[in-house]
């Protein structure tokens, strides 16, 4: 769906990937009309029954049976930081069947919307990332320096639940052309809001909101928000 001189084609996986993890891709709406988003690219690496994409903002048992069937399936894990979340690997070491993971495409605000406004997603297990890597999707601003895309982190649990480490690679190797693509036609490299505070390069004024001001100030002061 590119022109063909940004064809990401030649960075996808000449056959889906074989993995026994399915992931449940739980879209907000309004990703679906970003340009540049990733999930298109994580599907394309990965066969159709192990990736599904369901996209709304809520969620009923009556609407999506299927979905709640798989919500209260003991094997399923939700991808969601948290007091609550237990590290992924510890999960990993103890699980030898097949698992289904959910994972939440959005704004942090609207991923958090959706999680905490459908009991649904409070049935699986929660699980979260202990990674130190820097996202690579440089063209898009991440709040922090570690978080990272919807694709970059199915990556690394898909590497986890699989043990195979080359799955992160193969995954992360269409996003890699993608930035640099557009990164040779005119895009910016954008830095974390955290970075750009830090550093006296944010430029944009500073929001009147005391919570939204709150969340600025932590991110300064290196609290994990």
């Amino acid at each position: 769906s590119r022109p063909q001189k940004v064809c990401l084609c030649p960075f996808l996986p000449i056959h889906p990937l074989k993995v026994s993890t399915c992931l449940y891709i739980i879209q907000h709406p309004a990703e679906e009309s970003r340009v540049l988003r990733t999930v298109p690219l994580l599907a394309a690496c990965l066969p159709p029954d192990k990736c599904k994409i369901l996209v709304g903002r809520r969620f009923s048992e009556d609407r999506y049976p299927e979905l709640a069937t798989v919500c209260r399936n003991p094997n399923t894990l939700i991808l969601y930081p948290g007091a609550e979340a237990t590290n992924l690997e510890e999960v990993a070491v103890m699980s030898s069947s097949p698992s289904v993971m959910i994972i939440i495409d959005g704004t942090w605000s609207q991923a958090k919307d959706i999680f905490y406004k459908n009991s649904l997603f409070r049935l699986p297990k929660q699980v979260q990332l202990k990674t130190n890597i820097s996202s690579q999707y440089v063209i898009r601003t991440q709040p922090t320096n570690t978080c990272l895309s919807t694709l970059e982190c199915a990556a690394v649990a898909l590497t986890i639940m699989e043990k195979n480490k080359s799955i992160q690679e193969t995954i992360l190797r269409p996003l890699q052309a993608l930035c640099s693509f557009q990164l040779q036609h005119g895009a910016q490299i954008h830095h974390s809001k955290e970075h750009l505070l830090k550093n006296g390069l944010y430029d944009k004024p500073m929001p009147k909101n005391k919570r939204k001001l709150r969340r600025m100030e932590l991110l300064v002061n290196n609290v994990k928000i």
